[in-house]
């Protein structure tokens, strides 16, 4: 299939290098409004540089979106009408009407489309995914030192959107509440965020998120009955620790008393083997799969969506208290 690729920045540079190694696709060019460095990059990657969006969309079936956000929608929108199948990096779009938009597009189209929530295919996240079974409890911290790419955008949109998507991939459950705090330390944005979600079936998902941090930190920790699972997408490593009731007597094993009348359970510790493998050349690659078998892609659009649209009254929620304690100083 031919695809080429809309943005030529950091992440556009990583989508061009990874795709030049998937069979599935063609790779026929890219398109970035900086001329000189797109005539760079053409002469570095010996790649095709367009000369606008329209002659992109016209010579490609794959159309893979990695510009600024806030330039998301009006280029989806081009290639939904050309009828070509679209990856689009997170967030899907800038606003919901944007997002809801390209869902109606989308649906008229008969074309594939796959948002780019790339933690889902973090090898730690995949290790994972077996082991979690309703979740009751979440927390995650998302924290990064601080980088005016991306700045455009909320930390909400940045960052903790990764966890938004994970966790309501995980949590098979309507939102009933969500309360949240932040604020704006070096950008005009909310630099630092913290919001909680609270589910119908009980589950409580508690988020934070910095890109004013000294160092790096992408951990989720969920609490489920008789288990406890730590995924580190930053190391790649996940533990699951469980409780089973004890079988027979082994002085090797670790056991607990779980209540007053002294019942017992064995602890144990799982390390799940890490697959190594890069995750946006994976997410490119079942990209192509989807649209090959005519399957749905493994982050469908209306998924990218839902995870927008909960950013969106988080950040709601953290500017109304921006403005109260503004109003109450």
């Amino acid at each position: 299939m031919k695809i080429a690729v809309l943005g030529a920045g950091h992440l556009g540079r990583i989508h061009l290098r990874l795709i030049k190694e998937i069979a599935e696709y063609n790779l026929v060019g890219f398109y970035d409004p900086d001329t000189d460095l797109a005539q760079e990059l053409s002469r570095d990657l010996s790649i095709k540089a367009f000369n606008s969006v329209e002659e992109l969309i016209a010579a490609t079936d794959v159309v893979d979106i990695v510009t600024p956000t806030l330039s998301h929608f009006e280029c989806a929108k081009k290639a939904l009408l050309n009828h070509k199948h679209v990856f689009i990096e997170k967030p899907v779009t800038n606003t919901i009407e944007e997002a809801e938009e390209l869902l109606a597009l989308a649906e008229n189209s008969d074309v594939k489309v796959q948002v780019g929530h790339v933690e889902r295919f973090n090898p730690a996240f995949i290790a994972a995914k077996p082991f979690i079974k309703n979740p009751l409890f979440i927390e995650t911290h998302r924290l990064s030192s601080f980088n005016p790419r991306g700045t455009d955008v909320s930390v909400v949109l940045d960052l903790m959107i990764h966890d938004i998507d994970i966790i309501l991939n995980i949590v098979n459950s309507g939102i009933t509440h969500i309360s949240t705090s932040g604020v704006a330390v070096v950008s005009n944005n909310p630099d630092i965020t913290n919001a909680r979600i609270e589910f119908e079936n009980g589950c409580v998902a508690n988020l934070t998120a910095s890109r004013v941090s000294l160092k790096k930190m992408r951990k989720t920790r969920i609490f489920q009955k008789d288990a406890y699972i730590s995924v580190d997408f930053l190391e790649k490593k996940t533990e699951i620790v469980s409780l089973s009731e004890v079988k027979s007597w082994n002085p090797l094993a670790m056991n607990i008393e779980v209540d007053t009348e002294g019942n017992k359970k064995t602890v144990s510790l799982q390390k799940p083997k890490i697959k190594e493998l890069n995750a946006i050349q994976e997410e490119l690659f079942t990209f192509a799969q989807a649209i090959q078998n005519n399957n749905t892609p493994l982050v469908t659009l209306n998924e990218g969506c839902e995870a927008l649209r909960v950013a969106h009254i988080i950040m709601e929620k953290i500017n109304e208290r921006i403005a109260k304690t503004l109003h109450n100083a």
